[in-house]
């Protein structure tokens, strides 16, 4: 049966673009999918090998400059890779998907040019990753404020102490951007400074965080700082412009993890059709046949075909420099809840075949539940959003 979010991205991408989109979908069909249900029965997560037939593939260096050894694409084509992935397993998608979005960008956008030239190669090779370093235990959404301090030495450089945890491809992380505090008095918005650290400094610890039960392919990682030094040339970007970094880092993170929630969704819509086609009950008919049952596959359909409508719509006004700080919030909203309200319908649709780990549904089940708090809790970005509704409140909210 031939994917049915497949129809609509025809028509919302260029030729180019779709033809890449279908060179990794065969990558994923042929050297993902077959092997996800023994890594997950394992309990492992990527393997290196899989990494780096993704690094050969170039998934790694999809947005970067053609003339630090990248292929020159854009946030399109990275979310065009998210959907290909994230069909089949969101947990590896993740991992070229943040290694770009969330490692990468951040040295693309702020970094200077002996910062691009000693990185940038290796990072579209996939022979580094960087690891965004934003969330603490103590500050989630909270994120202007963060509990990781840089010191500066009275002769030069800092010393970096804290934590840092929910860290995306940790594992296999070369050097980390801290997000860390430097002007304790600063006015909101200017009291950080980010900082790239290689994670083998002195002082850096990683430790993988155990229990975890979403995105089980992915590697979620706590960094800890006890007494990191480091010089001044480690600063990304502007002194006690950190936050800048991180936010404008996260507007494109948001897009693809609403990628990632559009390519569950899809895939939950395709199985179920079939399943729907399938599923023989009730004098001998198959259970499509059902009212109850067609009004939760078009609600699918329709949340698929309107939503990848607007997030490429929203891509297009990203890649032009048009798109409101809200907007990719309110896609990465909407598409997150919509594809887990959706995925809950879907499951109840096939009953308790659904709760396999051979039938696939409970995996984007569950990695659902990221793509919600994910880049930013929900409940978080809709008071950032609710802002621009009601400006007297929102200056209030800053």
């Amino acid at each position: 049966m031939a994917r049915r979010m497949d129809t609509y991205l025809a028509s919302l991408v260029g030729e180019d673009r779709y033809s890449f989109y279908e060179v990794a979908c065969d990558f994923a069909k042929t050297e993902i999918a077959p092997k996800l249900l023994s890594w997950e029965r394992e309990h492992i997560h990527v393997p290196d090998d899989a990494i780096a037939a993704m690094a050969e593939l170039g998934l790694f260096g999809l947005t970067v400059e053609e003339g630090y050894g990248g292929q020159g694409g854009g946030l399109t084509e990275l979310v065009l890779m998210g959907l290909a992935l994230g069909y089949h397993s969101q947990s590896v998608a993740i991992t070229p998907g943040a290694a770009s979005s969330l490692g990468t960008k951040p040295l693309q956008l702020f970094g200077n040019e002996a910062q691009k030239k000693a990185h940038l190669p290796a990072l579209a090779a996939g022979e580094r990753m960087f690891v965004f370093g934003l969330s603490e235990p103590g500050r989630g959404s909270d994120a202007a404020n963060p509990e990781v301090t840089a010191i500066p030495i009275q002769d030069g450089g800092w010393i970096l102490k804290g934590e840092k945890c929910w860290s995306t491809n940790a594992k296999w992380a070369s050097h980390v951007v801290v997000h860390a505090l430097t002007e304790p008095d600063g006015r909101p918005g200017h009291r950080s400074t980010c900082f790239i650290v290689p994670m083998d400094a002195k002082g850096v610890h990683y430790q993988e965080m155990a229990g975890k039960e979403v995105w089980l392919q992915s590697s979620t990682g706590s960094i800890a700082f006890d007494g990191v030094r480091i010089k001044d040339d480690a600063i990304l970007g502007e002194r006690n412009e950190g936050f800048k970094v991180m936010v404008t880092t996260l507007n494109g993170g948001r897009l693809f993890i609403a990628a990632l929630s559009l390519a569950s969704l899809g895939f939950a819509l395709d199985k179920c059709r079939q399943y729907a086609q399938e599923r023989i009950q009730f004098e001998n008919q198959p259970i499509g046949r059902f009212q109850r049952v067609q009004d939760v596959l078009l609600d699918m359909d329709i949340a698929l075909h309107q939503n990848l409508t607007w997030l490429f719509r929203t891509l297009e006004d990203y890649e032009t420099g048009r798109m409101a700080r809200e907007t990719a919030a309110k896609v990465k909203i909407e598409c997150s809840r919509r594809a887990s309200d959706l995925m809950t319908m879907a499951m109840e649709i096939c009953g308790g075949v659904a709760c396999f780990d051979e039938f696939e549904l409970i995996r984007h089940f569950r990695d659902l539940f990221v793509c919600r708090v994910g880049e930013g809790s929900n409940f978080a970005l809709k008071t950032m959003c609710t802002r621009s509704l009601m400006p007297d409140i929102g200056k209030i909210l800053q």
